[in-house]
């Protein structure tokens, strides 16, 4: 896992540089591209899967306390947040679906809709294995002595969190 966390991590690393590059290209076209954005949207997203990832801290305790109904709760907690990630994004690009602006719209939203879309598709990867580990964790399959799995699936929903975090500051933030 820690490997694969590894691999997607150097993958975000090149958007973000392919980002910067081309906002030290054309700042002015980077500018008025974030002026479309609601800040408040990203800020809600950055909350979601920061409380979501929370969530799943607690339930890495639990599980490592052999208390896995309330370590399933707290997956199911984590979930609802991320669904909260989701539907807000789902609703940011229809606005600016709406609006006229996506993927050959320019530089800006190229790289804006293929970066956050690409981390969209982490985001549900990583409720899946939430999922998992809920169903696997109701029927008491992880302990203190066996909660490796658990800990990997939790290390991929953290790294999908610090990524959005940085995508939150390079695409709404920093100008």
């Amino acid at each position: 896992m820690w490997f694969f966390i590894l691999m997607e991590l150097t993958v975000f690393a090149i958007f973000f540089i392919g980002f910067a590059v081309a906002e030290r290209l054309n700042p002015q076209l980077f500018t008025s591209g974030r002026e479309s954005l609601h800040v408040w949207v990203g800020l809600v997203c950055t909350l979601a899967l920061v409380i979501s990832s929370y969530f799943v801290a607690l339930a890495v305790v639990r599980v490592r306390e052999n208390n896995n109904p309330a370590a399933k709760k707290l997956l199911l907690m984590a979930l609802l947040f991320a669904c909260v990630y989701l539907a807000v994004k789902l609703w940011e690009y229809r606005q600016l679906i709406g609006l006229g602006y996506d993927l050959s719209t320019n530089t800006f939203y190229t790289l804006y809709f293929f970066t956050t879309a690409f981390h969209f598709m982490h985001v549900l990867l990583g409720m899946i294995i939430l999922g998992y580990m809920a169903v696997k964790t109701g029927k008491n399959v992880y302990s203190r002595q066996n909660c490796q799995g658990f800990e990997a699936g939790g290390a991929y929903w953290h790294m999908v969190d610090l990524v959005w975090i940085l995508l939150f500051f390079l695409v709404y933030v920093v100008h």
